[in-house]
C-alpha cells in the first residue's frame, strides 16, 4: 500500500526547497500549465489547503471559486511565511491525507512541483516512488469507451470495457502522471505512442484538460 502521509512529505518538502531558493522575479514567473498563476500563486493554493481543511473550511478538493479566494488570499504574503505556514499545518493534514486515503492531495501537490519546476527552468524529481505511484494509480482509474492497453515502462494495463484491446499505448510513468492531470494539449495526446487511431479515447485520457497549448518541459 502506498503510503500517502510520506508522499506529501516528501514532495512538499522537496518543492519547498525549490522555491525557498528563489528571488522575487522567479516567484513573479507564470506557470503555463496554470493559467494566470505566477509560482507564488501555485505555492499559496498549495499552502491554503491544509490551512482550510484543518479549519474545516474543506470537506473535498475545492472547487474553482474556493481556489481562487485561496490564491488571492495569499497573494502579496511573504513567501518565509507562506512556507512556514505550510510546514507547521503539513503534520496534521498528511495524518488526515493518509487517515481517509486522500490521493488527491498527493496528487495536486505533485503536479504542481512539476508545474512550477517547467515554469522555472528547474526538471527533476520525474524519476520518483511518488511519481510512479501516483501515475499507476491514475491510469488504473482510466475510463475510456473502447478496450485499451497502456504499457508503462513494461507494466502493462487494461483498461475500459471487456474484449481484447484494439488499441494500445505505450507510454513512461512520468508522461503518464502529466497527461492523465491535463498537462499535454491534444496535439501532444495525439502524438503519443499509439498502435493505432486514438481518436476514439482522446477526451477520456485527462482528468482536467487537456492543455489548449502545448505544455514543454
Amino acid at each position: 500500500m502506498a503510503d500517502l502521509a510520506v508522499m506529501y512529505r516528501e514532495t512538499r518538502e522537496r518543492l519547498a526547497g525549490l522555491v525557498a531558493g528563489l528571488d522575487e522575479a522567479q516567484l513573479g514567473i507564470p506557470v503555463p500549465a496554470c493559467p494566470g498563476w505566477s509560482v507564488a500563486d501555485v505555492i499559496g493554493h498549495l499552502a491554503a489547503i491544509p490551512e482550510d481543511a484543518l479549519a474545516g473550511k474543506l470537506t473535498g478538493p475545492p472547487s474553482e471559486a474556493e481556489t481562487a479566494v485561496q490564491v488571492d488570499r495569499f497573494r502579496g504574503r511573504p513567501m518565509t511565511q507562506t512556507l512556514a505556514g505550510w510546514a507547521d499545518n503539513a503534520p496534521r493534514f498528511e495524518e488526515i491525507v493518509a487517515a481517509f486515503d486522500v490521493w488527491p492531495a498527493v496528487i495536486d501537490v505533485a503536479s504542481h512541483e512539476q508545474d512550477i519546476r517547467g515554469a522555472v527552468g528547474q526538471p527533476g524529481a520525474r524519476d520518483t516512488e511518488v511519481i510512479r505511484e501516483l501515475a499507476g494509480w491514475l491510469v488504473a482509474q482510466l475510463r475510456t469507451p473502447v478496450p485499451l492497453g497502456v504499457t508503462v515502462e513494461g507494466t502493462r494495463f487494461r483498461v475500459g470495457p471487456g474484449g481484447e484491446p484494439a488499441l494500445e499505448l505505450t507510454t513512461t510513468w512520468y508522461e503518464t502522471f502529466r497527461w492523465r492531470m491535463g498537462r499535454r494539449s491534444r496535439s501532444q495526446l495525439t502524438a503519443l505512442d499509439w498502435s493505432g487511431d486514438p481518436s476514439a479515447v482522446l477526451d477520456h485520457l485527462v482528468v482536467f484538460g487537456p492543455a489548449t497549448a502545448d505544455v514543454i518541459e
